[in-house]
């Protein structure tokens, strides 16, 4: 379908060319067009997500999908790639930045103002050693998990549509092009800042950037007596409430760089991640994570060590008061312990938090680790458990390879529950809210690949249709919820994914 100019007029009322951003002046960003990809095509869209920002009409245009896929402009102006740096992997490495995307521009919308970035757009000034391009398998992954996150609940950048490109690109093998529309309040990670705080000698850009943020983001920070250090607390309290998102889920992010962290406390870059199948508290999700950084269980902790390189990096503003940003990240541990333990009370059931409850939850977790039981199959099962003091409770049982242990857990459990308000049926239906159903398994998402580079992107819209409602039963869907084939095992997603 044609639109009568490049933007549209469902998106031109509504649009500014790249926002925040280019406010900031040409030190925080290069301004370049895309590299043009030849027969676009879609692969995929989310047809929910365009309706929420109300972009659905225009989303049915060719002008839509030769924008998106970075082969036109927008009429008022150039795209552009922000400049940042970072820690990888615990070292520090220097500049970095966009590599591979570029910040459109930004669109007024019910969900406030949104930045829209396409990803795989072609060579920047930060590209490294990169190609700047996106594969097909990645693109379908990120879009897939950006959306499947939102409909759980975990806070997150979120996906508008692959396009694809029969253009060649090689990874570990030759692989097809494709491009994957990202949407945010803002894509300002930890690392634009320790760039700051690292190349301009001044502090001044530093600051200009965090007065900014706070201004726009952050406005209940800006009358504390040291606006800086209660950003910086807010930031830690959003990071320690998104990991505890994360860890309730069993997600594993896979590469917990500082350029890596939203300064939002948005979950953003999918590159190597997963969801946890058998309950494994060392899993490594990332192929290329040799030394296990960024393991499961380790997420916490590597979060808390990237909000010190943040907090290190704004040392200028406050005058190297080393104690005071001690201070202002110290309530993330208390913030994660909280919400960690709320989330995993509710996946049980338990309303009022009580002596004990955090020790029969890790009880439960050892157990599943020990039998290597699935993590969301377990927590959804749990959801039926029977009360009554004769009750097997086979369909969980079973998933324990000791059964005598699950059965004096079981026992302890059913007391507990004995001291909460309502009935079994009442309680099921709580903990079928907050205990997914359905997750994007990495068997799932290599389906949905495997048919899309044989042309069929049906599986992939299906499959996003299913994660759109990740807590509903969807009996005509029940494939799409149980337990990994055995070939899943031997999939590896490497930060090349």
């Amino acid at each position: 379908m044609n639109a009568p100019h490049e933007l549209g007029s469902v998106l031109a009322p509504r649009w500014r060319d790249a926002g925040f951003m280019l406010a900031m002046g040409p030190a925080f960003h290069t301004r370049l067009p895309a590299q043009p990809l030849p027969d676009v095509h879609w692969v995929a869209r989310s047809w929910a997500l365009a309706g929420e920002l109300e972009l659905a009409e225009w989303l049915h245009y060719d002008s839509a999908l030769a924008m998106l896929a970075g082969n036109v402009t927008s009429t008022q102006g150039t795209a552009l790639a922000s400049v940042y740096s970072g820690h990888q992997f615990g070292v520090w490495a220097g500049q970095l930045g966009d590599g591979r995307a570029l910040l459109l521009g930004e669109i007024d919308s019910p969900l406030g103002a949104q930045e829209i970035q396409i990803k795989g757009s072609g060579l920047t000034p930060y590209s490294r050693m990169g190609d700047g391009r996106a594969v097909l398998r990645s693109s379908i992954r990120e879009f897939l998990c950006s959306e499947a996150m939102h409909h759980l609940g975990i806070p997150t950048t979120r996906a508008l549509a692959v396009i694809g490109s029969p253009a060649p690109v090689r990874r570990e093998t030759v692989e097809t092009a494709a491009v994957v529309t990202r949407v945010a309040p803002s894509f300002l990670r930890f690392g634009h800042f320790e760039h700051f705080a690292h190349t301009a000698s001044d502090g001044e850009a530093l600051r200009r950037l965090s007065d900014a943020v706070i201004d726009r983001f952050f406005p209940e920070c800006r009358d504390a007596q040291l606006p800086v250090l209660a950003w910086l607390e807010a930031v830690a309290r959003r990071t320690a409430r998104l990991v505890a998102d994360w860890q309730a889920v069993g997600f594993c992010h896979g590469v917990m760089n500082t350029d890596n962290m939203s300064i939002l406390g948005l979950t953003i870059d999918y590159g190597p991640f997963g969801f946890l199948d058998a309950f494994d508290p060392a899993h490594v999700c990332n192929h290329s994570d040799h030394q296990g950084r960024y393991a499961f269980a380790n997420q916490p902790s590597v979060a808390f060590w990237n909000l010190h390189a943040l907090a290190q990096a704004l040392m200028p503003l406050i005058g190297d008061d080393v104690e005071a940003l001690r201070a202002a990240l110290e309530p993330y541990k208390d913030e994660f312990s909280r919400a960690i333990q709320q989330r995993l009370r509710a996946k049980l059931g338990l309303r009022a938090e009580q002596d004990g409850d955090a020790q029969l939850i890790d009880d439960l977790l050892k157990q599943m680790s020990s039998a290597g039981a699935d993590y969301t199959i377990t927590m959804r099962r749990l959801c039926a458990f029977d009360s009554a003091s004769t009750a097997l409770n086979a369909p969980v049982r079973d998933l324990f390879i000791d059964r005598p242990a699950f059965d004096a857990w079981a026992d302890r459990y059913r007391a507990r529950l004995a001291q909460e308000p309502g009935d079994d049926a009442e309680r099921g239906l709580r903990m079928k809210r907050v205990n997914p159903k359905y997750i994007l398994r990495n068997h799932l998402a290599e389906d949905a690949i495997r048919a899309a580079r044989d042309g069929d992107f049906t599986a992939t819209q299906r499959l996003l249709q299913v994660l759109e409602h990740p807590f509903d039963e969807q009996p005509e869907h029940e494939a799409y919820a149980g337990f990994p084939p055995d070939w899943a095992r031997r999939l590896e997603i490497s930060c090349s994914s």
